[in-house]
């Protein structure tokens, strides 16, 4: 899988980042949750928004292997990752 180029930005909603992935010759649509991104990665609740791409982008690698496991287990047009999706059994 490679990643496309669009810029991740975060939603209207401040609900998550979206960004895209290619896979199986089509474009996926992901959301990260903040959520997620406030457990995972560290953000601060009261991050602005650029402060939430920064740390979407220094977690990439690692947000990228889980969407594109995620998608290998469970082929979809849309994806969105959780809390759920980074806990460890």
């Amino acid at each position: 899988m490679e990643t496309l180029d669009l810029e991740p930005r975060v939603l209207a909603d401040r609900r998550g980042v979206a960004f895209a992935l290619a896979h199986a010759n089509s474009r996926v649509q992901c959301v990260i949750t903040l959520t997620t991104l406030q457990a995972y990665f560290w953000l601060d609740p009261r991050a602005s928004e650029a402060q939430v791409l920064k740390t979407f982008r220094d977690g990439y690698g690692r947000i990228r292997a889980i969407a594109e496991r995620k998608l290998l287990a469970h082929p979809a047009a849309k994806l969105q990752l959780t809390p759920d999706d980074f806990a460890r059994p």
